[in-house]
């Protein structure tokens, strides 16, 4: 009977096994997959084959790393020229030296400042002699070559020059221009200025209008007009002045009010009568109907 026991024993298990699926086959539950089978599709097994879906197992989702972002690089500055440190630095400690000798004025604090000072203008004083002679080998760098020179014999021969080409110049304008000189019989600089006007109309060919502000006489000028309101029109309230016409125009703007030499004639009217010379202040020139 004892041999018999295991053999009955097995039967048991396996009889009871047999029973617990039914159940769980009749109530709707799965028995247990075995190992190694959790993964079949649902139509392979015989329980479960009568369901016409069944929703797939969901996967384990691996988070992706993102991608680092580029931080754009900043660019780096080109390293600056020694000289303009060394240069920043002796003027901060010229400037800090100052500052201690003028709030602590000893003689220690002075020295100091003026030794460094005389660094300075040495360095400074060096540079003007090196800038002199790059002027003196380069002509078009010389500014004693550019423009009106410096040199007395120079300046000679280029005022001769000038006074040639603006003579020219005013001696073309007097086909259609003329110089209205006011004047008063009582200016001493009116007869002061006169023979200058004379001088000139004759050298260089316009001709000179005088106009009486008072009505008086001027020497030299026989056909001397009345003032008919036209040295008001320009408020003209010194004399003597001169002022550049186009009668058939009315166009007349200043050249000058006092005593002027002829150079100076010459100049403000070679400069009035440019190109550009009505653009540098269009204010001073009116447009009259002139006698």
């Amino acid at each position: 009977m004892y041999a018999r026991l295991p053999s009955i024993l097995a039967t048991a298990v396996l009889s009871g096994a047999t029973m617990v699926v039914g159940i769980a086959s009749a109530q709707g539950v799965a028995p247990p997959t075995p190992l190694g089978e959790s993964h079949r599709p649902y139509w392979s097994d015989g329980w479960r084959g009568w369901h016409f879906y069944e929703d797939p197992p969901q996967e384990e989702l691996v988070p992706t790393a993102r991608p680092a972002l580029a931080i754009p690089s900043q660019p780096t500055a080109p390293p600056r020229p020694p000289e303009l440190v060394e240069f920043e630095r002796l003027q901060k400690t010229l400037e800090n030296l100052r500052n201690i000798a003028i709030m602590r004025p000893t003689e220690g604090n002075v020295r100091r400042y003026m030794q460094l000072e005389m660094q300075v203008v040495n360095r400074a004083s060096y540079f003007a002699d090196v800038a002199q002679r790059v002027a003196w080998a380069t002509p078009e760098l010389d500014p004693t070559l550019q423009g009106r020179p410096v040199n007395a014999q120079a300046l000679e021969v280029f005022d001769q020059q000038q006074r040639a080409s603006r003579s020219t110049s005013v001696e073309s304008l007097g086909r259609d221009h003329v110089l209205f000189f006011f004047y008063r019989s009582d200016c001493p600089y009116c007869h002061a200025f006169a023979p200058t006007l004379q001088a000139f109309e004759s050298r260089h060919g316009i001709q000179v209008v005088a106009v009486s502000v008072d009505g008086g006489p001027m020497p030299g000028f026989p056909r001397a007009r009345p003032d008919n309101g036209i040295a008001t029109a320009l408020k003209v309230t010194q004399v003597p002045a001169v002022f550049l016409a186009q009668p058939y125009t009315g166009k007349i703007t200043p050249i000058g009010f006092g005593v002027l030499s002829e150079s100076q004639l010459l100049e403000r009217i070679a400069t009035v009568s440019s190109p550009n010379g009505e653009a540098m202040l269009p204010s001073a020139t009116q447009r009259l109907a002139l006698p």
